[in-house]
């Protein structure tokens, strides 16, 4: 069956197409262009986009659930439940996060994640696992678990890798510990993202890391050293380098409030937009009303409130994750960082397709990618989700 949308304003990779049509067939991206597509037939489903966005579906490399499911409850309900709900926001891919934890429940998820991957019928495609930790900073673990906290070992993350390295895409540690370069080179070779994170490093440190594979940032301002003083002497730290260092990709929390109007203005302003991914970095509240909720295992993660659509420990010293979705990720980036609405959705399509290393597939709106669509008005309200050519959600009036 082929999908037809008409009647569509197209943000491709390099341009706005106003009055243009895109074709999926078998689920693939199989012709777009301006005017009419007047080959229609009795069995084509057409959809009539009324000069709407069609954009590539967002893709967030951060998340932790929604929907009222943290990926951590380790059950198949929850990853398929978190998945529909990111669909409903223009999600068409994401990557499901994992948190601090013992080593017995990292291994038990990767079972539970392959099954949940083979019965995703309705949600968006899952891409792989992202472990952020347990390999963490005392100082800069945030909202993490700290008595999980340790240093990479052989013995243990072999282990892990024996078991999950077919279903892990990133993984995110501090690269200053002791072993952390190693594993990260032993990722590099394997072909899964290193990144830093939650991590005390100075900047030479995470130069040193760079060389050994770590090209990508996590979570940009939250969780990293900045400036600080030894001795009288000012060191640089792992903030610095992300922006010193030109090649290495960052993801940025662009709910306004992880990081405010001029934070954000900063990172558009001093590093590269196609080395910038928006995430979401959402827990189980995200789509949900305020209140009180567990981030990580609902048996026996850590309690977290929810208020003014913030998530923060119940002592408010920090946030715990987020409740954002993608779509709230694009209108803050250009009502408040101020950016235009081609430049926000390169950050949360195509740039985080890259950073993954599946843009050939995905990310963009390309004969032959995937036909991962999203239709939304101005308001960036989604009105139609699309992931591999099977519409997934759709906005009733």
């Amino acid at each position: 069956m082929r999908i037809i949308i008409k009647n569509a304003t197209l943000i491709l990779p390099n341009k706005v197409l106003e009055r243009a049509f895109i074709v999926c067939t078998d689920g693939i991206i199989s012709e777009l262009g301006e005017g009419n597509f007047n080959f229609c037939t009795d069995s084509d489903l057409v959809i009539d986009a009324k000069g709407n966005y069609v954009s590539p579906g967002f893709i967030d490399i951060h998340t932790h659930g929604a929907g009222g499911y943290d990926f951590m409850d380790n059950t198949v309900e929850a990853y398929l439940g978190a998945a529909r709900a990111h669909a409903k926001y223009g999600t068409t891919s994401l990557v499901p996060t994992t948190l601090t934890s013992t080593i017995e429940e990292l291994l038990n998820t990767f079972d539970i994640y392959e099954q949940a991957k083979k019965n995703n019928i309705d949600g968006a495609d899952l891409l792989g696992l992202h472990l952020e930790g347990p390999y963490f900073a005392y100082n800069q673990r945030g909202a993490q678990d700290p008595k999980y906290l340790r240093n990479p070992i052989p013995e243990e993350y072999n282990a892990i890798l024996e078991k999950g390295e077919k279903h892990i895409i990133r993984w995110s540690m501090a690269p200053e510990l002791d072993g952390a370069l190693e594993l990260g080179q032993l990722l590099y070779s394997k072909g899964i993202l290193a990144s830093l994170g939650h991590t005390d490093a100075l900047y030479e440190e995470v130069v040193d890391a760079y060389k050994c594979g770590f090209t990508h940032v996590t979570h940009l301002y939250s969780c990293m050293s900045s400036i600080t003083r030894r001795n009288a002497y000012r060191y640089a730290g792992a903030l610095e380098a992300s922006y010193m260092i030109d090649d290495m990709s960052v993801e940025i929390i662009a709910d306004g409030i992880h990081l405010p109007k001029p934070l954000l203005q900063f990172v558009c302003k001093f590093k590269a937009f196609d080395k910038i991914a928006l995430c979401t970095d959402s827990m189980r509240a995200a789509g949900m009303p305020d209140g009180e909720y567990i981030l990580g295992n609902k048996n026996n993660g850590q309690k977290v409130i929810v208020e003014d659509g913030v998530a923060k420990l119940p002592d408010r010293t920090a946030f715990a994750g987020s409740v954002a979705t993608a779509d709230r990720l694009i209108r803050t980036m250009i009502q408040i960082a101020e950016i235009s609405l081609f430049d926000a959705v390169k950050m949360m399509s195509q740039n985080p397709a890259r950073i993954l290393g599946i843009d050939k597939t995905k990310g963009s709106l390309e004969v032959g990618k995937d036909a991962d669509i999203i239709i939304f008005d101005s308001d960036i309200s989604i009105q139609t989700t699309i992931v591999k050519g099977k519409i997934i959600y759709t906005y009733n009036t």
